[in-house]
């Protein structure tokens, strides 16, 4: 039988670095410093205290909204590529780190993770929030109605983090399923209700991680035997 594609990555020679990966995730560019690698660590230095100048400026001018929207976008996956770096065997830059994160599918995980904090952010705010109600086709349902409509959000978010986590590809069918339901959803909430600010962020974002998944749909594929052996150093090279 025959291997997935990104099986057939391997990892450079030498050693990982997990304490490298912890120093870069405190502070960019502090693990590939501690490593030896100055270069990198200055590069990472650097691009970090740009970004966090020109999400200040974000906050300044459009508020601190389109500040944490800019950080979610933009920062933390940054952060988490220059902390990968910091990890690999040899350092290879950021745009060779990039296309590791890239061939490995770790974007896709790197989503998954996304999902799973969702997840736990959407229970949170349901056991603070009792008295909160999900809005469905320009309802609130609720009693028995209402705690089911609450509970798929968490429901779903988890199932979607753990399948993209190990690339299954039935969790990219519950994904399209749960993007086809929230596009009407949201649709329907616009003809009754109008321009809102986080529906509309909710529909672009939407919008933008469907197109992006869709484009990345290679990457998903049905557990293999050869997958199981190897799946270990996909999530760690």
């Amino acid at each position: 039988m025959s291997t997935h594609p990104l099986e057939s990555q391997h990892s450079p020679p030498g050693s990982s670095s997990p304490l490298g990966a912890t120093l870069s995730a405190l502070l960019p560019g502090l693990g590939q410093f501690s490593r030896g690698f100055p270069a990198n660590g200055g590069w990472a230095l650097a691009v970090g205290t740009l970004l966090g100048v020109l999400t200040w400026t974000i906050g300044i001018n459009a508020g601190m909204g389109a500040a944490i929207l800019f950080a979610m976008l933009f920062i933390l996956p940054w952060w988490c590529i220059q902390t990968y770096e910091a990890f690999l065997p040899s350092p290879p830059g950021f745009m060779g780190t990039l296309k590791l994160v890239w061939q490995r599918a770790h974007d896709i995980r790197y989503l998954g993770a996304l999902f799973l904090l969702t997840a736990f952010t959407d229970l949170y705010i349901i056991l603070a929030n009792p008295e909160y109600g999900l809005t469905i086709f320009c309802t609130k349902p609720t009693g028995i109605g209402g705690i089911l409509a609450k509970a798929q959000s968490p429901t779903l978010h988890l199932t979607i983090g753990y399948g993209f986590l190990r690339l299954r590809r039935w969790s990219l069918l519950v994904y399209l399923a749960y993007a086809g339901f929230g596009l009407l959803n949201v649709t329907a909430n616009y003809a009754c209700f109008g321009y809102g600010r986080i529906r509309t962020v909710f529909l672009i974002t939407l919008l933008g991680f469907t197109v992006y998944v869709l484009f990345r749909r290679h990457c998903f594929h049905p557990p293999t035997p050869q997958r199981a052996i190897s799946e270990g150093a996909g999530f760690s090279a």
